[in-house]
């Protein structure tokens, strides 16, 4: 049995949501982050300011504090109702301005000074010299480095790839780190914000598990160096016609490394007065750390579903995105899967490290990589891209006998794979039909993951379960077996196999 379900089993106790620690991580997490209890206060604070560009207002950018949201007047000004426990006061980004950023660090936001009780913040904004209906958006999930073997890869071959990838796009393009930017080790953020800037984009991020300080007491402590680094952990923007909108979703329950996918009321208060300014109908996009939902509680015929795995109060956030066309982003699973319900479709992304830099795959057979979402007014395309490979490396097939346990079957993986999506297969030039889709290991996942040769970085590293496997059985006489995947936008993609 693979390490992965008794993984999976701890997290349904709440035992454990996570992957084991790195040696001494907990001492060192001990020295850093301060436990002691500080007098809370409620004292009320007074934010003014003024939203303008070069001086001149403008008019119905919406301004928070994390609690409450208002809009700036005809001329550019706003007052915001606050109290002494508020951290930051910060912008919803309109649409047609630049993302204003440091290094690629996007700057939404202004720290508010504690003990101050009037707090003036006013926001320069520069106006973006050509139209943002189209625009592009990278999703990168999950860099999660642990060691400075794991951020030259990420500085030396994964933000290079981004950036050669972002100069066939325009100035409209920006990315979301999606969570577990490091591995817990915050001395690691550098080569972060390093590689950041290597790709040449503003990027928002995106608290994860593993970005968090992991000796907090409570979970309002536990983003206490991420937001130091990068601001509020829930914030919106705008590009165009579509509405963004980045969530914090773990929420720690105490030391050491425990924690769920779970939404906060004030964060759910907060998305509310959010979206009440977005018009219904609109496409929104939600950026958050660990998946709303998961097929994994099925695809591993487990009792409960993983604490860690999944939100837990996702019903709120779903009835919350009802009155819009919704796609929600996330990481953490270092698999790629869609989920689709009523109004909304999930992307959980195959990681930037793989399976945590051990090879060039995640558990799943995902190539190491990223999602690349293409927008034109409100509508979205998407594709998968393998770093090291061209866009068309859409999947991976193999010949008869890859899978042990179907000898005579020809498989293929298809990662970034949805219900739309079609997986033919031709024999002889001779088209046989749809492959059948079933749930099972990667091939190659197998090989490189599990049985004796295990990955020398990481030997817990275990092949998971998937859905986006298909199989066909060629006959005794076939000599050419050619695969057509058409993506839901009728993109193809073609390979041949081995007869």
């Amino acid at each position: 049995m693979f390490r992965r379900k008794f993984l999976q089993s701890l997290g349904t106790l709440g035992l454990t949501a996570s992957l084991p620690l790195a040696p001494a991580v907990l001492a060192e997490e001990t020295a850093a982050v301060s436990n002691n209890a500080q007098q809370l206060s409620l004292s009320p604070v007074t934010i003014k300011g003024k939203v303008h560009q070069k001086g001149t207002g403008i008019a119905g950018v919406a301004v928070s504090d994390g609690y409450n949201v208002v809009l700036t007047d005809k001329a550019g000004k706003y007052t915001l109702g606050s109290n002494a426990t508020a951290e930051f006061v910060y912008v919803s980004m309109p649409r047609g301005y630049a993302i204003p950023h440091e290094k690629g660090i996007a700057q939404f936001y202004q720290p508010i000074k504690a003990g101050a009780s009037n707090v003036t913040a006013d926001f320069a904004l520069q106006k973006l010299a050509t139209d943002d209906t189209k625009h592009t958006f990278i999703v990168w999930a999950d860099p999660q480095m642990i060691d400075k073997k794991d951020t030259n890869q990420l500085i030396t071959v994964s933000a290079p790839d981004l950036k050669e990838l972002a100069a066939q796009y325009d100035q409209n393009t920006f990315a979301i780190g999606c969570g577990d930017l490091v591995w817990d080790k915050f001395e690691l953020f550098d080569d972060y914000k390093k590689a950041v800037e290597i790709t040449g984009l503003p990027f928002f991020q995106v608290i994860g598990n593993h970005d968090m300080n992991i000796t907090a007491r409570a979970d309002e402590g536990s983003a206490q160096t991420f937001k130091s680094l990068f601001g509020p952990t829930y914030y919106s923007f705008n590009r165009g016609e579509i509405h963004y909108v980045v969530l914090d979703d773990v929420f720690f329950i105490g030391p050491p490394k425990k924690y769920i996918g779970y939404l906060t009321e004030k964060q759910l208060q907060w998305l509310e007065q959010d979206l009440s300014h977005v018009k219904a109908g609109s496409t929104v996009v939600v950026a958050l750390h660990i998946p709303v939902d998961s097929g994994d509680q099925r695809r591993n015929k487990l009792k409960d579903e993983p604490l860690g795995g999944v939100v837990s109060n996702r019903a709120e956030l779903y009835r919350i995105l009802k009155p819009y066309k919704a796609h929600i982003m996330s990481g953490h699973t270092h698999v790629c899967e869609k989920v689709i319900s009523e109004n909304a479709i999930e992307h959980t992304h195959g990681a930037v490290c793989g399976a945590w830099w051990t090879g060039p795959i995640c558990t799943d057979g995902t190539p190491n990589g990223y999602g690349v979402y293409e927008v034109n007014g409100p509508e979205l395309k998407w594709y998968y891209k393998s770093v090291g490979k061209d866009r068309k490396h859409q999947f991976r097939a193999y010949a008869k006998g890859a899978v042990p346990e179907r000898p005579n079957d020809i498989v293929v993986n298809v990662w970034n794979w949805d219900p739309e999506w079609k997986v033919t297969w031709f024999e002889n030039g001779t088209r046989q039909g749809e492959m059948h889709q079933q749930t099972g290991l990667d091939p190659l996942a197998v090989q490189l993951q599990a049985g004796e040769k295990l990955p020398a970085k990481h030997k817990w590293v275990d092949p998971s379960l998937t859905d986006h496997l298909f199989f066909a059985k060629p006959s005794k006489d076939a000599k050419e077996i050619r695969i057509e995947v058409t993506d839901r936008f009728g993109q193809v993609y073609t390979d041949v196999v081995p007869a």
